[in-house]
């Protein structure tokens, strides 16, 4: 597995094998993997021959007061992840490759409408930073698919919107949400709960399976799901920042029309940022 540290290494070997006939995935991380990780590098080895893996802790998506000056670095574990999952090449660029101008003071890409709901209106210019860091690593790479992970589904949406809008010619696929055997999301910020919030943290995803369950029996008062829902996480000990029930093709408020629906959630628990979504189908 070749590790790379600059556009021009990552293009030259992009290139030689494009040239050879193989077909290319991209999987962007933050690092500090865990199996959800791993499984995007799973899906990204079937669908490709080659498989090109970046760590990056992108400064631009992270707001005053957030995580990323301690989010957790830890390379030489990442690394040895992604080796053992069949993973050709790792690119390590620093803010100066991504951000040659710097970070403050270079092109932002905003995907309308997208960018300032739910996640982002808690977390105002954070899909900014998602979408810019992203658009860079697609024009580096330019790969033929990229993977992402439903966990983060607005994401996972509105990256494909902007690769639409944008006429990239290259497919984003999205990897179902690996979880805990108590339901619990992976995610590298979960580390961050302690013995008594991690025997809580679960609620979140029993939340969410309760409103499907209400759905599914054809309760369809939107707001009265979501207004209990809520509370529900605050007796179990939660904070939460939404519960939102929308139309899973474009995150819109649903109609009586909408078949496929997506119910997703932010919620805190001590310093930890926990975020969930559950697909549910109407008859």
């Amino acid at each position: 597995m070749q590790l790379l540290r600059t556009t021009a290494a990552v293009r030259r070997l992009v290139h030689a094998w494009q040239e050879s006939g193989a077909s290319v995935a991209l999987v962007p991380t933050l690092g500090n993997l865990h199996a959800g990780h791993v499984s995007l590098a799973g899906i990204a080895r079937r669908r490709a021959d080659r498989v090109i893996a970046s760590i990056f802790v992108n400064p631009t998506q992270f707001g005053p007061g957030e995580d990323y000056a301690s989010y957790p670095r830890t390379l030489r574990a990442d690394t040895a992840q992604l080796r053992a999952a069949g993973v050709d090449a790792v690119f390590l660029p620093t803010v100066r490759v991504m951000y040659p101008r710097g970070d403050r003071d270079s092109v932002t890409v905003s995907v309308p409408g997208l960018s300032t709901d739910l996640c982002g209106a808690h977390r105002p210019g954070h899909f900014d930073g998602v979408a810019s860091v992203v658009l860079r690593l697609f024009n580096i790479v330019t790969p033929d698919v990229a993977v992402f992970g439903e966990k983060d589904y607005q994401q996972l949406l509105l990256l494909k919107r902007m690769a639409r809008d944008l006429h990239l010619d290259l497919e984003i696929v999205g990897a179902p949400t690996v979880r805990e055997a108590d339901g619990l999301a992976m995610s590298s910020r979960n580390q961050y709960l302690d013995a008594g919030q991690r025997r809580i943290a679960p609620a979140l995803y029993a939340t969410l399976g309760e409103c499907r369950s209400q759905l599914l029996a054809g309760n369809r008062a939107w707001g009265r799901i979501e207004r209990r829902a809520r509370q529900r996480l605050e007796v179990a000990g939660l904070r939460p920042d939404y519960v939102a029930i929308r139309d899973a093709r474009d995150l819109a408020p649903p109609t009586g029309a909408s078949r496929s629906l997506r119910v997703l959630a932010a919620a805190w628990l001590g310093r930890a940022r926990l975020i969930d979504n559950i697909g549910v189908r109407l008859r």
